[in-house]
């Protein structure tokens, strides 16, 4: 399969993975052949990238790192318990979080069971990101980005669980925040990104006054947003007084934000967002974990499709391990010449480097 920008598709081309809406329903189901309006609707949804069937791909595989199963219960779960917590906090009642700890811990322990079985870097580029709920699919992406950063970085069970359910919950201050603030298009006035800083702090006054949940986890929500430099907020903390677990949850939050489709700018390529961190490396976060975390993702998904420096033309088949930046190109064209398809691994040829993604530059154009 073959992973394109929806804003490059021209239309009849065949869906090779089904899409799922934010209620965990067949939006399109794979085998489709994508008309004009499908394509629209897609656009409509908040859609960035789909995977397409044809001849030359159709053995490459996508292997997904957490089950359709887990992510649509988790996304319906956190959507019922971050309503029920919006619901407290309309009606001015104390937050009761208690209640709603075991089906978090659920979630957690579910993710924890699909990661132990998944051994090659991770993607997630098919993913729904839809307007309305995004919030609900960022905690999850967030939670299953940390907790395969965390399993690399060396952390016990122990430690997973309370660093999964600070990332679930990283964000949960947000329900208190208006959806016209958070889905804003244009630039935010200051009172508005002020009220946009305060999530961090509300979320931790939620989370710290449940007796089922850790106050690590409390401060995983206070704190993701705090940056090694101290420019970070809401309390400005530099270094060794940031927490572990928030370092890996600000650097997930980070990735996930950028590489998701927004209402006010279109969604950036894996190694496009690992050049952002790469920026702040050093200043915002942990050069250190910068890297560990560039060995737990996918840095050019299997199915994108690429342009190498010696005039090649193809498709990432598979990844090389934790050389993530160097994986195996099913090369489909020699200086914009059809050949037979063959696996060219770029592990064996380290003159060459991956130059461009189609998929990158059409949607540029498109932006």
């Amino acid at each position: 399969m073959r992973l394109r920008s929806i804003h490059s598709l021209q239309g009849n081309e065949i869906l090779a993975k089904t899409i799922y809406n934010e209620h965990g329903q067949a939006l399109l189901n794979s085998g489709v052949s994508l008309s004009s309006t499908m394509i629209d609707r897609l656009k409509d949804k908040g859609i960035s990238f789909v995977y397409i069937d044809d001849g030359d791909t159709n053995d490459i595989l996508v292997d997904d790192v957490i089950s359709d199963h887990t992510r649509i219960i988790s996304i319906k779960q956190i959507q019922e318990n971050f309503k029920v917590i919006s619901r407290q906090n309309v009606l001015g009642k104390s937050v009761d979080l208690d209640n709603l700890s075991p089906s978090f811990s659920t979630i957690v322990n579910n993710i924890l069971s699909d990661i132990r079985g998944h051994n090659e870097a991770i993607s997630m580029l098919s993913d729904v990101f839809c307007y309305d709920s995004y919030v609900f699919h960022h905690s999850l992406n967030v939670a299953v980005y940390s907790l395969a950063f965390g399993k690399k970085f060396g952390l016990n069970e122990k430690q997973l669980h309370e660093l999964g359910m600070g990332a679930i919950l990283h964000d949960v201050g947000k329900i208190a925040i208006p959806v016209s603030v958070l889905n804003k298009q244009e630039k935010l006035t200051d009172e508005e990104f002020q009220l946009i800083q305060e999530h961090s702090k509300v979320g931790f006054d939620m989370l710290r006054g449940a007796h089922t949940i850790s106050l690590l986890t409390a401060h995983c929500a206070y704190q993701h947003h705090e940056r090694l430099d101290g420019s970070g907020y809401p309390r400005g903390l530099q270094g060794k007084d940031i927490h572990l677990y928030a370092k890996i949850i600000g650097i997930a939050d980070v990735f996930d934000a950028v590489t998701a489709n927004r209402v006010y700018r279109n969604a950036k390529l894996p190694h496009e967002a690992l050049e952002i961190l790469y920026a702040g490396a050093n200043t915002l976060f942990d050069k250190d974990m910068v890297e560990t975390f560039a060995r737990t993702i996918a840095l050019y998904p299997n199915g994108l499709e690429v342009e190498l420096s010696d005039g090649k033309e193809g498709v990432v088949s598979k990844q090389n391990g934790e050389m993530t930046s160097r994986p195996v190109i099913r090369v489909l064209k020699e200086n914009g010449e059809n050949v037979e398809p063959y696996d060219f691994d770029l592990m064996s040829e380290l003159n060459v480097t991956i130059v461009s993604c189609e998929t990158s530059l059409n949607q540029e154009e498109a932006s």
